[in-house]
C-alpha cells in the first residue's frame, strides 16, 4: 500500500498514491463502504503512519486498485505533494553504509564484525523539504552542494533495546530520502587546525536549511518482501549518477534499528535514513547548481522529484 500526503499545508490530507493519480482516504473510504454496502472506517487525520498498518485501508487500496476511474482520483500533476510524516521527532542518518561510496570517498569500507553504524541526525523542522519543492543552495557555501539518495525507514511502533531479529516487527513502511550534503563548507577557513574538525566539517554541511528531500509517499512495510532487494537510481538533469541496489548495505535495516534503540528511544514517525550507494557528486567534482533537476527514484516506492534553487 502506498499512501502519500497532500497539501494544500493549512488542510493536508491522506491519500492512496498510485503512479497517475492520488485519491483522498476519506473520499475513497466512503466509496469503497458504499459499494460493499457495509462501513469502512474513515481516517480524520493527515497521520500516515497509523494507516500504514491498518488492514482496513489495504482493503480498501486494493479495491480502488482494480476499480476504473476511482471515484475522488486527482491527477499526479494537480496535486500538492507533501512530505509523508509530517512532523517526525527525529531524523537519523547513516554515513557510509555502502561500500563502494565508501571507496568512492577514499576511505576502506570494513566488515560489520569490524565497525558500527556511524549515525547522524538532521533538524526535521528545517531541513525537510516536500517533493518538488526546491533544496536551497545557501550564499554562505554555494559550492560543492551534492546528492545522496536513500532508503528510509518509518518507525511505526515505540521502542528501546530491540534486538535486530525483532526490530522489523516496528518498522510501518518507507520512503525517499535525498540526504542532501554540502561537502565543501568550511566555517572561519583561517582557523588552527585541530583534530576534531574534520569530523565536525562534514556534519556541519549535513544541516543546511531544505537539505531533506523526503517522499513521494510512504510504502507500507507489508508491500515490500525484502527492504535490502530494491534498486535505486538518482538522475540530475536526465543524467544517471547514482545506480545500485538496497543489497550493498553493510548494516541492514534491522541491524541500524537495534544499534540505534540501544541509545535513543523511537518513537512512531521518526525516520531513519539507510545510507547511499556509489556515484555521488563529490566522487567526481560535479555539484548541484540552480536550475538543476534531481530525480531519484527507489523500486516499489516511486520518484521523488527536486529542483535547485538559490538562496536568495
Amino acid at each position: 500500500m502506498r499512501l502519500c500526503r497532500i497539501g494544500p499545508e493549512a488542510n493536508p490530507r491522506a491519500a492512496f498514491y498510485f503512479d497517475t493519480h492520488v485519491v483522498p482516504v476519506a473520499s475513497a473510504a466512503v466509496a469503497h463502504s458504499q459499494a460493499r454496502g457495509t462501513s469502512v472506517r474513515i481516517p480524520t487525520k493527515d497521520d500516515l503512519v497509523p494507516v500504514l498498518t491498518d488492514y482496513g485501508m489495504q482493503e480498501t487500496e486494493s479495491w480502488l486498485a482494480r476499480t476504473p476511474n476511482p471515484p475522488g482520483a486527482i491527477p499526479i500533476g494537480q496535486v500538492e505533494l507533501l512530505v509523508p510524516v509530517a512532523k517526525p521527532n527525529k531524523i537519523f542518518c547513516l554515513a557510509g553504509n555502502y561500500a563502494e561510496h565508501v571507496k568512492e570517498g577514499g576511505g576502506t569500507p570494513a566488515e560489520r564484525a569490524e565497525t558500527f553504524p556511524y549515525v547522524f541526525m538532521k533538524p526535521p523542522t528545517t531541513t525537510l523539504t516536500h517533493p518538488n519543492r526546491p533544496v536551497v543552495i545557501p550564499k554562505v557555501a554555494s559550492d560543492g552542494v551534492d546528492w545522496e539518495l536513500e532508503l528510509a525507514v518509518i518507525i511505526g511502533r515505540r521502542c528501546k533495546n530491540v534486538s535486530e531479529a525483532d526490530a522489523m516487527k516496528y518498522v510501518a513502511g518507507y520512503t525517499i530520502i535525498n540526504d542532501v550534503s554540502q561537502r565543501r563548507y568550511r566555517p572561519n577557513p583561517e582557523r588552527k587546525k585541530r583534530e576534531r574538525d574534520v569530523f565536525f566539517d562534514w556534519l556541519h554541511g549535513k544541516w543546511f536549511d531544505t537539505f531533506c528531500p523526503c517522499g513521494p509517499c510512504a510504502v507500507s512495510a507489508d508491500a515490500i518482501a525484502d527492504p535490502h532487494k530494491l534498486s535505486l537510481k538518482l538522475e540530475v538533469n536526465g543524467e544517471v549518477k547514482q545506480q545500485g541496489s538496497t543489497s550493498q548495505m553493510v548494516f541492514p535495516v534491522g541491524a541500524v534499528i537495534e544499534f540505534i534503540s540501544r541509545m535513543v528511544t523511537l518513537e512512531p514517525g521518526d525516520l531513519i535514513s539507510t545510507g547511499t550507494p556509489a556515484g555521488v557528486g563529490a566522487a567526481s567534482g560535479t555539484f548541484l547548481k540552480p536550475g538543476d533537476v534531481m530525480r531519484g527514484t527507489i523500486q516499489e516506492i516511486g520518484t521523488l522529484s527536486t529542483p535547485v534553487a538559490a538562496e536568495k
